[in-house]
């Protein structure tokens, strides 16, 4: 069973069995239009909360991704270099890096869904 988390800056990070699939929410997507191109990490990169991990740059601006948890990049998703448009499509399958958690806890620093869902109300 997987969990799924977000951060203010909306960002997702979706758990699987200790592995934190990291990518931009559908509200992330949207503000951004049409995405041209995504910068991935690099793959055994150690990361702290906070860390840049990556650029997403569409037709309106770029923005840097940030990891919402700490370990060390074990997968990222090579068909976004390809077709960044997956993340305009289904940014919640199309992740942009999977992070090997090396403290869970940092987990109860994010937001689940509902807490999420409240703030873009809040937001708007």
């Amino acid at each position: 069973m997987s969990k799924l988390f977000f951060t203010n800056e909306h960002e997702y990070v979706q758990v699987k069995d200790g592995i934190a699939y990291v990518g931009i929410s559908d509200y992330a997507q949207d503000q951004l239009g049409d995405i041209v191109y995504v910068e991935l990490p690099e793959l055994e990169l150690d990361v702290a909360v906070g860390d840049p991990i990556g650029v997403v740059e569409s037709v309106k601006s770029a923005s840097d991704i940030f990891s919402p948890v700490s370990g060390k990049v074990v997968e990222i998703n090579e068909a976004l270099e390809d077709q960044p448009e997956l993340l305009n499509e289904d940014p919640m399958e199309n992740w942009i890096a999977a992070v090997q958690l090396s403290d869970e806890s940092e987990l109860d620093e994010l937001m689940d869904e509902v807490e999420y869902k409240a703030f873009l109300e809040s937001e708007a």
